[in-house]
């Protein structure tokens, strides 16, 4: 199942069923950008602005489910922009989970330098969930153990790496590193190392087609339910479709729109 509306999101999120999605998976208007295709929204109104989408992304999202947000702060003036951190405070403050940030490195980002500054190379992916029980598959995101790592577990030989133990900086979780000797697969760390998307999407800002790929995986199960209302490109809801997921794409400029609808009707 495939399904696209067109229009504001904040709308058309009321028209989606409540405790009807799996997984959620967005990448809003930066502030002060996309000007001429969103309109742009300013930082010290940003909080204020996504606060009703927020409310009904967290209404139509499973108890079991799982919202993932790419958003990254500018730079205003030589200050970094305080509005994602307001952000991610304000959705804390209304009930959401913050349960995990993720890093999207860019491994092909482009070489620069600013008199206070080095050019960006990485971008925010929050997680965020309504209970601290949610569907996580783990073992289908798992990457190939790089030598380094196989040849540092040929050397483990402390009592306390074979042992189940509490981690010493307290978070609750656990390690046990002879559980990883003699393993091809690993699991992955929450640092994403991917390219931008080089292909002419006609769209300014698309995913690259790993990052829904991974989130899809991890989060979801064939059938389940992926929402994007911000489509964009409609990378997401693609990549959904061709995982035997069904799919729910928002967005509300007409040209993207069509393109994302011309797409899928190509397939049929």
């Amino acid at each position: 199942m495939v399904k696209l509306l067109f229009g504001d999101c904040k709308d058309k999120l009321k028209e989606i069923d409540s405790n009807s999605i799996d997984l959620i998976l967005t990448s809003p208007p930066y502030a002060n950008q996309r000007k001429n295709t969103y309109g742009g929204v300013y930082p010290d109104r940003y909080v204020e602005w996504f606060k009703p989408i927020s409310d009904e992304l967290y209404r139509v999202l499973k108890h079991t489910g799982t919202f993932i947000l790419n958003i990254k702060e500018n730079v205003i003036e030589g200050q970094r922009s305080l509005y994602v951190m307001k952000l991610v405070i304000s959705m804390v403050d209304n009930n959401w989970i913050f349960t995990e940030e993720f890093i999207w490195h860019k491994k092909n980002s482009f070489c620069g330098k600013w008199p206070n500054r080095f050019r960006d190379s990485w971008e925010h992916l929050y997680q965020f969930n309504k209970n601290k029980k949610f569907n996580m598959f783990q073992e289908f995101v798992m990457q190939d153990a790089c030598e380094s790592t196989k040849n540092r577990l040929k050397n483990i030989n402390n009592k306390n790496d074979v042992k189940n133990l509490e981690s010493n900086s307290n978070s609750g979780l656990k390690r046990n590193m002879f559980s990883c000797v003699n393993r091809d697969k690993v699991y992955p760390t929450n640092v994403i190392h991917c390219s931008t998307s080089t292909k002419n999407k006609n769209h300014p800002a698309s995913f690259p087609e790993y990052i829904p790929e991974f989130f899809i995986k991890l989060f979801t199960e064939k059938n389940n339910v992926v929402l994007d209302p911000f489509a964009g490109s409609g990378t997401t809801i693609k990549i959904a479709n061709k995982l035997n997921r069904n799919c729910i794409g928002i967005e509300l400029n007409q040209e993207y729109y069509k393109m994302i609808d011309d797409y899928f009707k190509m397939r049929i």
